[in-house]
This record gives C-alpha cells, sequence and structure tokens, in this order.
C-alpha cells in the first residue's frame, strides 16, 4: 500500500489526512510541533465564513493600505523594510485585480461546499468544537462602506450565498448586545463560528482511530526530489537526532512554510506569511457572558471579527506583513481591547489571551490545491485567511488529486 506523507498538523494537513485516510491510504502526518493544530489553527477569529469570501485584489483595497502607511494600530501594516520576497508578492497581487470577479465568485462556491464537509466531519466523529450556527453579521458605519459591500455582496449572491442588506434596527435585532450606532448591515445566517483548535485536535484523534500516524516534534529539514520513493531528513530534539522517512508520495499543509518546501520539490509557491492577532477574552462572570455577542460580527471598518467560543469572546483582525515576525506586540492587540471595551462594554477584559498566527497568503488569494511538477507531489496549502472556511472542500479535492495518480492497493 502506497504511504502517503503529509507536511503540517494545522486544519488543512488533518482534514487532508482525515480525506486520504477514508480512502485507504496509508497515511503519516509530520509536523514540527509537539501536538497537533498549534500554530495558525490554534485561535484565529473562528467564523465559518462564506460571507467573507471577497479577495482582497482590488483598487478599494491598494486605496486603504496606502491610507494606512505609517499608523503603527492600522488594520493593515506593511513593513516597508525591502524584501524581495515581500515585494515581488505584493506585486503578484497587484497584477491579480483583474481576476477580483471571478476568484471571490469561486471562493464562495468553495466555502458554502466546504460547510456540508466540515459538519459531516464532526458527526461522523462526534467532535464538539464549540460550533454557533447563528450567522454572520458584518457592520458598516457610514453610507460609503455600506454601498462599496454591496456591490461586492452581488458577487457573493452569484456564487451562491444567502445574504441581504439590514437596517441599524434589524442589526440590533439580530444580535441585541450590540448597541453601537451603525449606518447598515449585512446578514448571513448560513455562515457559522467554532474553535479551530478544538475541531482539528479532534479530528487529529479520529484520524488516529483511523490508523493515521502522527509524527510530532518532527522538523523536516529537506525532502529528497528525484526519484521514488521521496525521502524526508527530519531532525529530533533540536537536531540532536536524525532520522530519515520514505514515502510513495508527499502533501505539502504546511502554511507558510509551503513555499520553502516546494523550492525543494522543484515547484514555484509563492506564498507570504500575513500576521494575524487576536484576543480571547474569558467570560468569568454571568454579567460578562450576558453581555458579549452570540452572532458574530465583523467591523469594516476596523476589520474586526467576532466570534463566541463557549465561555470565552474571540475578537481577531489586523493584517501584519513583516515577514517570519512572530512577535505578540501590544500596540497591535490593544486596539481589539479597545474595541471590545467600546463596543461591549459589559465584557470584563481583566482576563485576556493575545496569539497571533501566520496566515499562509498567495498572490491571488486562492488555495493551492493539487499535483506539483514532480510525480508523487501534491499542495493543499494558501488558504489566507480563510483555511478554518475552505480546508474541509479542498481536503476533498486534493484527496480526489491524490487518487487520479497514486493507486490505493
Amino acid at each position: 500500500m502506497p504511504r502517503i506523507a503529509i507536511i503540517g498538523a494545522g486544519i488543512t494537513g488533518v482534514t487532508s489526512a482525515y480525506a486520504l485516510s477514508k480512502l485507504g491510504y496509508d497515511v503519516t502526518v509530520y509536523d514540527r510541533q509537539r501536538y497537533p493544530a498549534m500554530e495558525t489553527s490554534y485561535a484565529n477569529g473562528g467564523q465559518l465564513s462564506a460571507s467573507n469570501a471577497e479577495v482582497w485584489n482590488s483598487a478599494a483595497t491598494v486605496m486603504k493600505g496606502l491610507r494606512w502607511l505609517g499608523r503603527r494600530n492600522a488594520p493593515l501594516l506593511l513593513n516597508p523594510r525591502f524584501s524581495w520576497h515581500k515585494y515581488s508578492w505584493l506585486a503578484q497581487f497587484m497584477g491579480q485585480i483583474r481576476n477580483y470577479r471571478q476568484n471571490t465568485i469561486a471562493t464562495t462556491r468553495l466555502a458554502i461546499e466546504a460547510r456540508q464537509h466540515l459538519y459531516a466531519m464532526a458527526e461522523a466523529e462526534g467532535i464538539d468544537f464549540d460550533l454557533e450556527r447563528r450567522g454572520i453579521l458584518h457592520i458598516y458605519h457610514d453610507a460609503a462602506s455600506f454601498e462599496a459591500a454591496r456591490r461586492a455582496n452581488v458577487l457573493l449572491r452569484e456564487g451562491g450565498l444567502e445574504r441581504h442588506a439590514v437596517t441599524p434596527e434589524e442589526a440590533r435585532a439580530i444580535e441585541p448586545a450590540l448597541q453601537t450606532a451603525c449606518h447598515g448591515g449585512f446578514y448571513t445566517p448560513s455562515d457559522a463560528t467554532g474553535d479551530i483548535h478544538k475541531f482539528t485536535s479532534g479530528l487529529a484523534r479520529a484520524c488516529v482511530r483511523l490508523g493515521v500516524r502522527f509524527e510530532q516534534d518532527a522538523d523536516i529539514r529537506h525532502i529528497s526530489r528525484d526519484g521514488l520513493p521521496h525521502v524526508l531528513d527530519i531532525a529530533r530534539e533540536d537536531g540532536a537526532r536524525r532520522e530519515q522517512h520514505e514515502a510513495s508520495a508527499i502533501v505539502i499543509c504546511a502554511g507558510a512554510a509551503s513555499r520553502q518546501f516546494a523550492r525543494q520539490l522543484g515547484d514555484t509557491l509563492n506564498i507570504y506569511p500575513v500576521k494575524g492577532y487576536s484576543i480571547s477574552v474569558h467570560l468569568d462572570e454571568a454579567d460578562s457572558r450576558a453581555a458579549a455577542p452570540t452572532v458574530s460580527l465583523l467591523d469594516e471598518a476596523a476589520k474586526i471579527v467576532t466570534s463566541r467560543l463557549g465561555d470565552r469572546f474571540r475578537v481577531a483582525g489586523t493584517a501584519e506583513f513583516n515577514g517570519f515576525n512572530m512577535d505578540i506586540r501590544a500596540e497591535r492587540i490593544q486596539p481589539l481591547v479597545d474595541w471590545t471595551r467600546r463596543h461591549f462594554p459589559g465584557v470584563r477584559t481583566s482576563r485576556v489571551v493575545p496569539w497571533c498566527g501566520l496566515r499562509p497568503m498567495t498572490p491571488n488569494m486562492m488555495p493551492r490545491v493539487g499535483p506539483g511538477k514532480r510525480p508523487g507531489v501534491f499542495y493543499n496549502t494558501g488558504h489566507g485567511h480563510l483555511g478554518w472556511t475552505l480546508s474541509a472542500a479542498t481536503a476533498q479535492m486534493l484527496a480526489a488529486s491524490v487518487r487520479e495518480s497514486v493507486a490505493v492497493a
């Protein structure tokens, strides 16, 4: 039986392992962390959001980014220090503006499809991940941003999404905890939220029951690209011990690190790590739990999203182009805390846990799914800010691609 090696134990790696194991493959997942889902799949915004499928490749996004230059607390922050990777990525991003419409529609359709796969996995394996199927409410504070959202909504609806405009009064009826004024909103009743770490960890345990092996604390230093089987050079114990493992096929699900693995395997994969931040506000008191919203929100002006995850209130946002820097900076966390206090003053922020993660973004904002140039090489990566939303569907696409060229027995 062919042995499939998956690089990365985040949401895309674990859903890929699950889909491939269901087809009968012998699967091993490798990850440098001690446990699955400890990097970008740890504490994201929580939204399973087809309503957020609009790609960023638009002139409006570029203009906002230019206006925010120099603001240290801006929703989008660009470190101007020269980096060939960063600026070449940005140039390709600009070149993809022409594909904004078609990529937004395609992403919407993929996000809608992904819901059913994810719900089916959770139901089949009994995974509790604080799922809330209460929809997502986008709020806008001025007429211009509301009208821009209306134009984007045409594309989302063309992609098959049920999403409609609401008045300020209707927005407050949908989420009574939202008391601050807004110009209007758009509501997507079919969207949902959930804890990505709980889901991925639960699905990893289900994979083990199905026979999938997890090689954690495995820092892959090199993958051979000449001939089959592929040989993985693995460092253990901070490099003190080395191992070599063989595999009939390799699936790269390594997030922002996928680019370096692709280069080793002879493929060009332009993924840039775009840092995002979140806070988890622990709702320890009954008053805080009552004051926190249960419907997921997206504040367009602040580029902040929220999710209610049991007794936690997750608030996330910002996009930072700063390479592989993983510093959790107070000046990037404070706007999330301030936003929570301003809009939900009844929520106590005495126990707040900050986090940051690197979103693996391609210039066209579309995931890279399918075979590489060489036999036995496959990719399921580059989902950007929509890994949680899209991964259950791209795992099915990946499994179909593997099945076309790698026989089970």
